[in-house]
């Protein structure tokens, strides 16, 4: 599906971009654009990879200009540029609104402009019942690809919703690996906080189900195992043989105690493909008048889904798990 075809990737000097790399270089898609405003990371991927399909563009998501130049002749767009840090967010929001907001308006308005033939936009579970800024500004970033994939003619724009990916920078394995590796206390928030376990690769396949799968203002779900931070920090503990305390710090600033992949009003519409949720888009006017309601005793017992009621990891699938993407 992506023979001969160009793919631009935003942000994509992050863990996503490499990921996508790494499974994408070999295959005989004629060229990946890596657009991104961090030049360092830009030169490291460059040298990293050596390849004559990878080109990059330095350039930011809040400028127009720059992504409608770059999307020139791109047949794909992977949209993961965005600010990702709770704690950052929460104190700098208007960053969050004009990188997460305002830049995926712009990324696709170029995609429309440029006559894209789908856009994938990222998001994440924050964006579900959100408390803190980054999760209002990417529940936005939704709202805004779902309103634009009513009115793209020629350009299809869909996206997929996903937990903190295992050993993502910023996430919490390198941290709590890093500690073990000093000798320090881990530190956890608080030991009965859950979290889905979604690898890197998972991250990619749901992007690309997405892209095989996706009709207009659709969003993905992928079902994926939880554990608690307590569990996470014990299994990392045996893994490296180690006997370090383990600190209680308080939850952080906005941090959610279980993440949510779907709302509960989502469950209700949602489409179950297996190892997948499908939210289709409410692609309805404003003339509420052609419509009425009717409501259903069995949906009215769904429940959300969150990393609470999911299906839990066991200790030996964690250590499994962790050591499948190299802490072993």
């Amino acid at each position: 599906m992506f023979k001969n075809k160009k793919l631009l990737i935003t942000g994509g000097t992050g863990s996503f971009g490499n990921a996508v790399l790494d499974k994408f270089l070999a295959s005989d898609i004629s060229e990946i654009r890596i657009f991104s405003r961090d030049e360092k990371k830009q030169h490291d991927m460059r040298v990293d990879y050596n390849n004559p399909k990878l080109n990059f563009y330095i350039g930011d998501v809040r400028d127009y200009q720059s992504i409608l130049e770059a999307s020139k002749n791109v047949d794909y767009i992977f949209h993961s540029a965005a600010l990702k840090q709770v704690p950052s967010c929460e104190f700098h929001p208007i960053q969050a609104v004009k990188t997460n907001i305002l830049g995926t308006e712009n990324v696709l308005n170029a995609a429309i402009s440029n006559k894209v033939k789908k856009v994938i936009c990222l998001s994440t579970d924050k964006a579900v019942y959100p408390i803190n800024a980054m999760g209002v500004s990417k529940a936005m970033m939704e709202k805004v690809f779902v309103a634009k994939s009513r009115t793209a003619d020629s350009t299809i724009i869909c996206g997929t919703r996903y937990g903190n990916v295992m050993g993502s920078r910023g996430s919490v394995i390198p941290h709590f690996y890093n500690q073990i590796k000093e000798k320090k206390s881990i530190t956890v928030t608080d030991p009965k906080m859950t979290r889905f376990m979604m690898t890197l690769q998972d991250a990619v396949n749901l992007v690309l189900f997405a892209f095989q799968n996706g009709r207009p203002g659709d969003i993905f779900v992928q079902k994926s195992p939880s554990t608690t931070i307590g569990e996470l920090a014990v299994a990392m503990n045996k893994i490296y043989s180690s006997d370090l305390k383990i600190k209680n710090i308080g939850i952080r600033h906005a941090e959610k105690i279980h993440e949510t992949l779907l709302s509960r009003e989502e469950r209700m519409i949602a489409i179950d493909l297996g190892d997948y949720y499908k939210i289709p888009s409410d692609n309805r006017d404003l003339n509420y008048n052609k419509y009425f309601s009717e409501g259903s005793e069995d949906k009215n017992k769904l429940e959300e889904y969150n990393s609470e009621n999911t299906r839990r990891l066991s200790e030996i699938e964690l250590i499994s798990l962790l050591g499948s993407i190299g802490f072993k």
